[in-house]
Parts: C-alpha cells; sequence; structure tokens
C-alpha cells in the first residue's frame, strides 16, 4: 500500500502534463511550426558541402544543432522550469522527494522534446542530412560496375551535381535511394518509439491520477483561468502601484483613458511583501484540506489566510502535495 501510494503521489506531475487539452493543442502548433521550418530549411538553406570529412559533421550538425536549440528554448519557456528554480531557491528542495523531482524534470523535458524530436524525424524522413553525411562511408564494393581503387573522396562528392566525371554521377541515384531508405527507416522507428513511449505514460497517468476525469477537466480549466486572472490583475496592478509612485514624486501623473478608469475602480495598490510572493510560488502538487481540494499554492495560502491561521500556514505552505 505504501509503495502503491508513492507512486500515486508522484506521478501527480505527469497528470498535470497530460491531462492540458490546451498543452495538447499547443504542442501540435509547435510540431506544426517545426515541419515547416525543417521543410524550409531543407529547400532554401541546406547545401551539402561535398568533401571528405566535412559531409559528415554538416549532415550531424544539421539534424542535432537545431534540436538542441529548439529543446534549450523549450526548457527555458517552460514554466515549470522556473517553479522548480524558485523552489530550490526559497526552499532549498528540502519538501521536494527524488521521484517528485524526477516526475517533475520528467514532464518539463516531455514538452521541451516536442520540437526537436519533430525536427529530428521531419529530417530523417526527407533523408537529405543523412544521405549527405553518411555519403563518403558507402562501400563501392558494392555498386556494380563502380570503378575501383576509388575511395572516400569521390563518394563524398557525388551529392554534388558535375563534381565528378558523368561515368561516377550516374551511381549517384543508386546511392541516394540507399541512404534515404536507410535514414527513413530510422525516422519511422523513432516514431514507433515515441508513440508507445507517449502510450504507456498516458496510461500510467491513468492509472496513478487521484482524480476523476471531471475533476481533473475542472484543475485544468482552475489553472488556466488563475494564470490569466493572476497575470491580468498583476498587470493592473503594477500599473497603479507605478502610478501612485509617479504622482508622489511629479505631483500628477499622465494617465490613459483606460488607466483613469482602473484608478477610479480601485483607488489605490498596496505593496505586497516578500513572504507572501513566495508562498504562492514553487512547485505544487494536489492537496486536500478536510476533504476540500486545493489546486494551487495560491489557493493554499487563500484558504489558510480566510481561517486566519498563520501557524497552520507556515507550518503548510511549504508542503508540496
Amino acid at each position: 500500500m505504501a509503495a502503491a501510494a508513492l507512486v500515486t503521489e508522484n506521478f501527480k506531475f505527469v497528470s498535470l502534463f497530460f491531462k492540458s487539452k490546451d498543452v495538447m493543442i499547443f504542442n501540435g502548433l509547435i510540431a506544426l511550426g517545426t515541419v515547416a521550418g525543417q521543410t524550409a530549411y531543407n529547400v532554401f538553406a541546406f547545401h551539402c558541402p561535398c568533401s571528405s570529412g566535412r559531409n559528415y559533421c554538416y549532415g550531424l550538425a544539421a539534424i542535432g544543432v537545431p534540436a538542441l536549440a529548439f529543446f534549450l528554448v523549450g526548457i527555458m519557456m517552460n514554466k515549470s522550469t522556473w517553479d522548480l528554480v524558485s523552489e530550490c531557491r526559497l526552499r532549498r528542495c528540502r519538501k521536494l522527494s527524488a521521484a517528485a523531482a524526477f516526475a517533475l524534470v520528467g514532464t518539463i523535458i516531455g514538452r521541451a522534446v516536442v520540437a526537436p524530436l519533430t525536427w529530428v524525424v521531419i529530417s530523417l524522413l526527407q533523408g537529405q542530412a543523412y544521405t549527405c553525411a553518411l555519403s563518403e562511408f558507402v562501400n563501392a564494393s558494392t555498386l556494380q560496375s563502380f570503378p575501383s581503387g576509388q575511395g572516400s573522396e569521390v563518394m563524398a562528392k557525388l551529392p554534388c551535381e558535375g563534381s565528378v566525371p558523368p561515368e561516377l554521377q550516374r551511381f549517384w541515384a543508386e546511392i541516394e535511394r540507399r541512404l534515404k531508405y536507410e535514414s527513413q527507416i530510422i525516422g519511422w522507428l523513432l516514431v514507433a518509439g515515441l508513440s508507445l513511449t507517449v502510450f504507456l505514460m498516458l496510461c500510467m497517468k491513468g492509472c496513478s491520477s487521484p482524480l476523476g476525469y471531471r475533476q481533473e477537466d475542472y484543475w485544468s480549466q482552475y489553472r488556466s483561468n488563475e494564470k490569466s486572472l493572476f497575470e491580468r490583475t498583476a498587470s493592473v496592478h503594477a500599473r497603479l502601484l507605478a502610478a501612485e509612485n509617479v504622482k508622489s514624486f511629479f505631483g500628477f501623473v499622465a494617465l490613459e483613458k483606460e488607466d483613469k478608469e482602473q484608478l477610479a475602480d480601485y483607488q489605490t495598490a498596496s505593496p505586497i511583501c516578500s513572504t507572501n510572493w513566495n508562498r504562492v510560488t514553487g512547485v505544487y502538487l494536489y492537496r486536500e484540506k478536510n476533504g476540500l481540494p486545493l489546486y494551487s499554492r495560491l489557493n493554499k495560502w487563500a484558504t489558510y489566510t480566510l481561517e486566519n491561521n498563520v501557524e497552520a500556514m507556515e507550518k503548510e505552505m511549504d508542503v508540496l502535495s
């Protein structure tokens, strides 16, 4: 029972990742954009150097370097990355178990690899980079009627029409066909492996989730609404606080019509102490209090504040789950 509870607890992060329809749609858009970018690159920018030693480096770089760049950008743009950083900075990760940290890092990487894996798969299916990279390693003895004594230097030049005599260039169609076959086989195997992995993770999510489908859907909607309302309200709060400070310095403040309406509605904005900012920042797992759900750190903070239970808040706000 204890082991089952531990598994369920630490795979809640996986549940958070897969339950959001917005996340899946966003990932789909990223994949489509990556496909378009990869296709445009192959058409307009890819030029095999046709030189022994350079083909291999250029071909692998064309596949791997953009994928690495996409991966790093995906890591940086993921809010959960900075939640984890904040968790470790503010609380030294003392409440974050190794299993929970592994699950969280898994969800961050899971979202970040969508674009790079799409780039790699499309590159392999199109085959241009692979054929350029591996052309110099083709064994000339496997080609019927190919002149003997031709080394890797000649094989490396074959992708560029006109770089070798016509009697050798005619072998390029067969070589290209072979290499594209290998490239596409690797690409399809990668697609099959990724599909199986996603399927297994979805099954794991369904088995380990502590919530029913409807409550998960509600939780997803709550998190989306809380995020949008928090950001919108924070923007207004920052504007009003800035307006008050500017007015205290200059004696007046030049406001737009919308700003004047907001100032009239909300009157004033007070600074928020760092303690409260820290309490609503960081990693969070689903938790209940007296049978009632706490859907986020903000929800937990509001609940304890409403009860005016500062001692319990100090004890509980560092708890992740």
